[in-house]
């Protein structure tokens, strides 16, 4: 089964990265929250999967990582769905703190930094580095900016740098959203761990150069040409063209970076247990009766292996939007 382990822990690196720009707030402040989607009545709305057998009915949003920061979506079949609805299920954030930040600075620095003196150019393949500077100059003036970090990590921070000049963001978070929906329908929420840092941490700590390489190139393809990619993908959630999602096929750099990290026994347990980890969850709420709403992550979803197959080989019916 191969999802997109790249966006997870690419997606991770952003929520860590727009961390640790603010580390200098001060302690005293609390843990950055992602943004909440705005709701609006206009769009048609992202499509919901309707999963059931018997008495057994759950309800799959899915959601989406990077959308334009300004993107509304239509909540009305969702707030139609939890006026029956006994239960919310929503992935529970990764929030980390100024002093989390700083005891991983210090602690884990081997695993954020170049170290030994290095900087980036002394350990990126000359050709990556090379792009890598390129894209650099058309987002920020400093020549040396993220030049201490390791290749992944300083990937993820000019990616987010690309993102926020092309309005693109990976923090907006659906599943607040729907808390909020839910809180007005007096529906109960779960949460569902899917993933924490020192997760994260293990999967940094398995990972070879060859394979951060990889990831990187992948990265930067992105960064030079998949961003309109990017944004049609996101337009198409907005109006639940599940069928135009499907049609914006990876970069042929992803797929190699996908199945490097699938080869990682870190990362791919990773990806395994978080993929483990909902199947579980929605099967849960289906064997207990009743009406769920679950938001899960699209990739998770769609695709070969992914948790709508895995639902159907279980003898649920999946309709799709």
């Amino acid at each position: 089964m191969r999802t997109r382990a790249a966006a997870l822990l690419f997606i991770a690196a952003f929520l860590l990265a727009g961390n640790w720009s603010s580390r200098a707030r001060g302690a005293d402040q609390a843990p950055t929250q992602l943004d909440e989607l705005v709701v609006t009545g206009e769009r048609t709305g992202p499509g919901m999967w309707h999963v059931h057998r018997g008495n057994a009915q759950l309800w799959i949003l899915g959601s989406m990582s990077p959308l334009p920061k300004d993107i509304t979506w239509r909540s009305k079949q969702v707030e139609q769905v939890l006026g029956t609805t006994n239960m919310v299920l929503v992935p529970k954030p990764l929030e980390i703190g100024i002093v989390r930040i700083l005891w991983l600075l210090i602690t884990e620095r081997n695993l954020l930094m170049v170290g030994e003196g290095k900087r980036l150019k002394d350990v990126l393949p000359a050709n990556l580095h090379e792009r890598f500077s390129l894209q650099r100059a058309k987002f920020t003036s400093d020549s040396t900016k993220w030049e201490r970090y390791r290749p992944i990590v300083a990937t993820a921070f000019l990616q987010q740098a690309a993102f926020h000049q092309v309005g693109l963001s990976a923090r907006l978070d659906l599943g607040a959203a729907v808390r909020t929906l839910a809180r007005k329908h007096g529906v109960r929420v779960e949460e569902v761990k899917i993933a924490g840092v020192g997760d994260l941490l293990d999967a940094l700590k398995t990972m070879q150069p060859a394979t951060e390489n990889t990831c990187v190139e992948a990265s930067l393809v992105t960064i030079e040409s998949g961003l309109p990619r990017l944004i049609d993908r996101a337009q198409a959630w907005a109006t639940g063209n599940v069928e135009r999602i499907e049609s914006l096929h990876e970069p042929a750099e992803v797929d190699a970076c996908l199945a490097a990290l699938d080869s990682g026994s870190a990362a791919d347990d990773l990806i395994a247990r978080v993929h483990r980890t909902w199947l579980e969850s929605l099967e849960r709420r289906l064997q207990s009766g009743g009406t769920t709403l679950a938001v899960v992550n699209m990739d998770m979803l769609l695709g070969r292996g992914g948790l709508l197959d895995d639902l159907r080989a279980k003898g649920y019916e999946v309709d799709a939007p």
